[in-house]
């Protein structure tokens, strides 16, 4: 098969999702314009519960991106100006901007190339200097760690909630690409004291636009983002604090529970796809994803690694298949943030990972068919090399 007479096979696909479940999303979007309440009503409130229980947590506040999660968490636990927030470079934008949107200052820690998550013993490494004064121009004090469950693998929480827990630490988890995936049998947004996600129509559950949740089982750190998504109201038109718009509309939250009772169908399905590709390409130069035992991966990316990943590209895209990259280019070095961000160690696989990664095709309603002629394409490149 070729390009020329195979069509081309997406990354992603959110609009098949919408195709598999639309009589249902559109009776639910027909419920809210019929109801009139189109702006934090019922519907909001509902899924609010529901994706509360469904990752095992508290209270959950619909937000209107993952972005503004993120900033918000970060205000419930009073992060501000100076203030000192670890997280990864290795991740998407919104994560840093989100830090520097509250006036922190993020401080940069090296991934585990295997996992491309957050490494512990970097952090800690990173937090004795910062403590100890070896780190000097550094204002305010360590505030938060920020760990990000990229492509859908859980960071290793336990030990970054120790580390935090010695040095006093809130812990924010970013779980926009881990709904669902979990580790000890608990789902990735219950271990820290405060978590945020993202329903960019490309996620696991996703919207039909864009929305956000934070997640915490403390009531005060719920109460506080309620204020602070509607400008610190708690009467209305009177500002309790100084808050922001952010609110998770009818609509998205309306699609959203339609979608929440597909997720684990959904991630399972993901899981088969990351298990087809794994038995059919073990054989190859490429490094493929693992999944450490006590975790349970949410595979929102498939993600290889090789130093002929642009070759690969250019030979899949030729083929048919198109892939993406994810992420092609650390924060730190990007044009925005060089010599911005504080980077006070090596990045070595952070940076190593960017000239190497590549994200295959994945999405629940992928047939197998395809899943086969993307691997049996990637041997083919394979024996040309």
């Amino acid at each position: 098969m070729s390009g020329e007479n195979y069509p081309i096979i997406p990354q992603t696909d959110p609009r098949v999702n919408y195709l598999a479940h639309k009589s249902e999303i559109d009776a639910a979007i027909a419920r809210v314009l019929d109801c009139g309440r189109y702006v934090l009503g019922q519907e909001v409130e509902s899924f609010e519960k529901e994706f509360a229980s469904y990752i095992g947590a508290n209270y959950a506040v619909g937000l209107a991106n993952g972005t503004d999660a993120l900033y918000l968490a970060q205000r419930a636990c009073d992060i501000g100006s100076g203030d000192i927030v670890f997280t990864v470079s290795h991740t998407a934008v919104a994560t840093i901007a989100a830090i520097e949107m509250t006036g922190a200052i993020p401080i940069l820690v090296d991934i585990d190339p295997m996992t491309f998550t957050m490494d512990p013993n970097r952090l800690e490494d990173i937090i004795k200097k910062i403590t100890g004064g070896g780190i000097s121009g550094v204002l305010g004090s360590p505030k938060a760690i920020l760990p990000v469950h990229l492509y859908g693998q859980p960071a290793d929480l336990p030990a970054i909630l120790d580390i935090a827990n010695r040095y006093n630490l809130y812990v924010i988890e970013d779980c926009a690409q881990s709904h669902g995936a979990s580790l000890q049998g608990r789902k990735t947004g219950s271990w820290g004291r405060i978590s945020a996600f993202s329903f960019y129509p490309t996620k696991n559950l996703g919207a039909l636009g864009d929305g956000g949740m934070v997640v915490t089982n403390d009531p005060y750190m719920a109460e506080r983002v309620r204020l602070l998504r509607q400008y610190g109201w708690r009467d209305r038109y009177i500002s309790e604090i100084a808050g922001i718009n952010s609110r998770l509309d009818e609509l998205q939250a309306a699609i959203l529970r339609v979608k929440l009772h597909y997720l684990e169908q959904e991630n399972d399905r993901r899981r088969k796809i990351a298990q087809i590709y794994t038995d059919n390409l073990t054989k190859t130069e490429l490094i493929l994803p693992i999944c450490k035992p006590w975790a349970i991966h949410a595979y929102h990316q498939y993600v290889v690694s090789t130093e002929r990943r642009d070759e690969l590209k250019e030979y899949l895209r030729g083929s048919g298949v198109d892939t993406l990259i994810h992420y092609p280019q650390p924060i730190h070095l990007q044009p925005a943030y060089r010599n911005k961000v504080n980077v006070n160690r090596s990045l070595t696989y952070t940076e190593e990972a960017s000239r190497k990664i590549l994200s295959l095709p994945i999405f629940p309603e992928l047939s197998d068919e395809h899943i086969l002629y993307v691997a049996k394409t990637i041997l083919d490149w394979a024996k040309l090399c």
